[in-house]
């Protein structure tokens, strides 16, 4: 009777606690519920250029606008990066498959790709960097326009040639006080619209000041070997450049290199680059984060508008300069100011193209 008893005892115990601990089961999901219910369902995906996100500058950039929009805009981020160009579309397919709300094209070589989508899945939503849609192509600042309309893609639309002027600008400034050869150099990644422009503004400018100075420009053909942009550079301080630009992306981190290496000045790009080496002057800054983050705040507003371009300038900010070494006099920038002011007042027209 003792061990019956005590079975007895024993049973409804246990009854006691399972019953608890389904009750804590059940309080757990419900007290989950609400924050699952609360997470974002906006997705946001970001395709990067060949360059990668790694090559602190046009990639990189971009994601910084990507990741910021996910902690102010509490939305959700995709972030795919493009090794090589037959990346473009296996990283669009996936994120058009996972129902990515705004989707964007990190630049000007995934064009093709993006209009593809773009036909294929006329109820999502892109942007592309660096191109305008085609309702805008009067007024495009960077001269790219894709094909035909697509009431489902924006454009971001920089007028790098403008910031390209105040860095070349300044480069021709702090090598007239050198003194000696008056040259300067810039180097590209690929022949393409976006660098070129960039191009276009610096030597533009650099003439602008000193129109007997030398502008060197050569491509690496390539936006991540940065031994390719080192050799280039060597190359063009080898025939008496005192300033390297460089519109490679990491390629052009090599660049930078070099003009530490032969103690003559570099000029980074798209980010400020002030920290990646010794001696930058200045960087020629594209706020190509904060087209990202625009883009996913109308988006996510309900604002989204196909057939339309988002346009940055040095009047509105969206262009500019970054961090200008301590080394430069006073001067050199209040000229280089003046050349912003012009441009901003429209009495300077900058070219976007190179001659």
């Amino acid at each position: 009777m003792r061990v019956s008893h005590r079975f007895s005892i024993f049973t409804a115990l246990l009854a006691v606690l399972v019953l608890a601990g389904l009750a804590a089961l059940v309080g757990s999901s419900s007290s989950q519920a609400s924050p699952r219910a609360s997470k974002a369902t906006f997705l946001a995906s970001l395709v990067s250029d060949i360059g990668k996100f790694t090559d602190r500058s046009f990639n990189q950039s971009q994601l910084e606008g990507l990741k910021r929009a996910k902690t102010k805009l509490h939305i959700n981020i995709l972030p795919l990066q493009s090794n090589t160009t037959s990346d473009y579309t296996p990283n669009f397919n996936q994120a058009v498959r996972a129902s990515v709300i705004a989707n964007f094209a990190a630049g000007f070589l995934l064009a093709d790709t993006l209009e593809t989508f773009a036909d294929q899945f006329p109820n999502s939503k892109f942007a592309i960097t660096d191109y305008c849609a085609k309702g805008s192509a009067s007024k495009c600042l960077a001269g790219n326009v894709l094909t035909k309309d697509h009431p489902n893609v924006m454009g971001l639309d920089y007028a790098a040639n403008q910031s390209g002027c105040l860095v070349g600008y300044l480069a021709a400034e702090v090598t007239k006080k050198h003194g000696g050869k008056q040259v300067i150099g810039a180097v590209g990644g690929l022949h393409i619209p976006p660098v070129d422009i960039w191009m276009a503004g610096y030597k533009y400018c650099a003439k602008l000041f000193n129109k007997h100075i030398k502008v060197l420009i050569d491509y690496s053909g390539d936006f991540s070997k940065s031994d390719l942009c080192k050799t280039i550079a060597d190359n063009q301080i080898a025939q008496g450049s005192f300033v390297e630009f460089q519109v490679a992306g990491g390629c052009g981190l090599g660049a930078l290199k070099s003009a530490d290496a032969h103690h003559v000045w570099g000029i980074g790009v798209d980010k400020d680059q002030s920290k990646d080496a010794k001696r930058v002057l200045i960087s020629g800054v594209k706020h190509v984060d904060l087209g990202v983050f625009n883009v996913i705040k109308t988006t996510k507003a309900g604002k989204f508008k196909g057939n339309h371009d988002l346009q940055f300038t040095l009047a509105n900010g969206g262009m500019g300069v970054g961090k200008i070494h301590a080394g430069v006099p006073k001067a050199f920038i209040t000229a280089m100011n003046k050349i912003k002011a012009k441009i901003i007042a429209g009495k300077l027209h900058v070219p976007k193209k190179l001659t």
